[in-house]
């Protein structure tokens, strides 16, 4: 049976008092910071490690190799740098964080060319604008480098998509189900990508605001918002269906025509880049070449998930990836469970579908934290779960704690050794 929790929005609710509401909110916040903070600290644990892992193979090889290069891809015939707070850095703004700098940098290639690869700098066109767009804004103003200005935004983005997640849960389910959310956001091991150059920090503080502002039925906003989500990543279309399915419900329950405004607009941040990019190119459906030629991106159905799920299993670590993936699949199905027990509005989960809909489609990189993190509004369900469940909460929850930020600091390392596909 499926236990249906009743938004504290709901009119037979009492009205709460707003003094004590408001101190609740300031103490979850408060409690939800000082989260944030500690999660920041585990990626730069993991980062650390990293840089010490460069310092003794250094070492190493000069003790036996004397005359090798230098093994990492960051410092490939380059000397080892003193400090670690280079390696650090490059470990936030390695694999896709260098495609994005790039694009910060150069911009987009004119031309593409044929049967390209991820070893040439034309492979940049399958990344997304908006993300690169704003760190060079960034880059304008903070000084330090490209580098420092996009591990800087994320830290902040980070922050607003925690915070909106939590008032997302709040306005649903009170205070207590938002400081949980936004402890269980800071947490998750996904959020490493939080302090990556990456673009889910944008993404998630976009659809978080924009699914606020759809609950609140500020359409025009909400669309806006939207927009922008599908210009930052692939898997901000799920943005179109979280819109498409607030107006449907917002015609047929209150005949709120101007709610069309939201699903209109939401498209047009990827359209508009792929129509950019066609023209910015010359050639049309360049960004899907790409996709297909420089990254193998093909589709498989949730196939690949299951086999590498199942590799896992069968062949146990041995491979970083296939056991990221099985952990991926396992929570996943752990998290849909609490989704299931505690349903959360049409809306949200209509943009929770898509992004899982798009994370198992690929046959390449399927199931992996980070993409699972995007589906965001699972963790409120899990939030549900743990508050209507005492006797598990208190079983439960410093184990949960404990996990997240082990997994926290060992995902962060174990992406800066490139000993997985992240």
């Amino acid at each position: 049976m499926t236990t249906t929790t009743t938004p504290i929005t709901s009119p037979s609710s009492p009205a709460p008092d707003h003094t004590a509401a408001r101190l609740a909110w300031r103490r979850a916040l408060r409690k939800a910071g000082l989260v944030y903070l500690f999660s920041r600290l585990c990626v730069a644990i993991g980062a650390a490690i990293v840089a010490a892992e460069l310092r003794a193979d250094e070492n190493l090889r000069i003790a036996e190799f004397p005359n090798a290069p230098f093994a990492d891809p960051h410092y490939a015939n380059k000397p080892i740098p003193k400090s670690a707070l280079r390696p650090m850095l490059d470990v936030l703004t390695s694999w896709d964080g260098v495609w994005y700098l790039r694009i910060a940098r150069s911009g987009y290639p004119t031309t593409v060319q044929p049967n390209v690869t991820y070893e040439v700098s034309d492979a940049r066109a399958a990344f997304f604008p908006t993300y690169p767009m704003l760190v060079r804004a960034v880059d304008w103003v903070l000084p330090g480098g490209d580098s420092i200005a996009a591990v800087f935004t994320n830290l902040l983005l980070g922050a607003a998509a925690v915070f909106l997640a939590g008032l997302l849960a709040r306005e649903l389910f009170g205070v207590r189900i938002g400081e949980r959310t936004m402890i269980l956001m800071a947490l998750f091991p996904g959020s490493f990508v939080l302090s990556f150059a990456y673009t889910e920090a944008l993404l998630l503080t976009l659809a978080a605001g924009c699914m606020l502002l759809l609950l609140r039925r500020q359409w025009l906003l909400a669309g806006i918002l939207a927009a922008i989500g599908t210009a930052t990543r692939p898997n901000g279309v799920a943005l179109v269906a979280a819109c498409a399915v607030a107006s449907f419900l917002a015609i047929r329950e209150r005949r709120e025509w101007r709610s069309l405004i939201a699903p209109l607009l939401a498209p047009l941040g990827f359209l508009g880049f792929m129509l950019w990019l066609d023209g910015h190119t010359g050639e049309r459906g360049v960004w899907f070449r790409v996709q297909t030629e420089a990254w193998g991106e093909g589709t498989s159905f949730g196939l690949t998930a299951i086999r590498r799920t199942l590799k896992a299993f069968t062949h146990p670590f041995t491979s970083p990836s296939d056991t990221i993936t099985a952990v991926s699949v396992v929570t996943l199905v752990l998290l849909l469970y609490f989704l299931w027990k505690h349903r959360l509005p049409a809306m949200i989960n209509a943009y929770i579908a898509v992004v899982l809909l798009l994370m198992l489609l690929p046959s390449t990189v399927t199931a992996r934290p980070r993409f699972l993190y995007t589906a965001f509004p699972l963790l409120i369900a899990a939030a549900l779960w743990f508050d209507h469940n005492e006797e598990h909460e208190r079983e439960w929850w410093p184990y949960v704690v404990g996990a997240c930020s082990a997994g926290l600091v060992g995902l962060t390392a174990l992406y800066g050794v490139f000993g997985a596909i992240p």
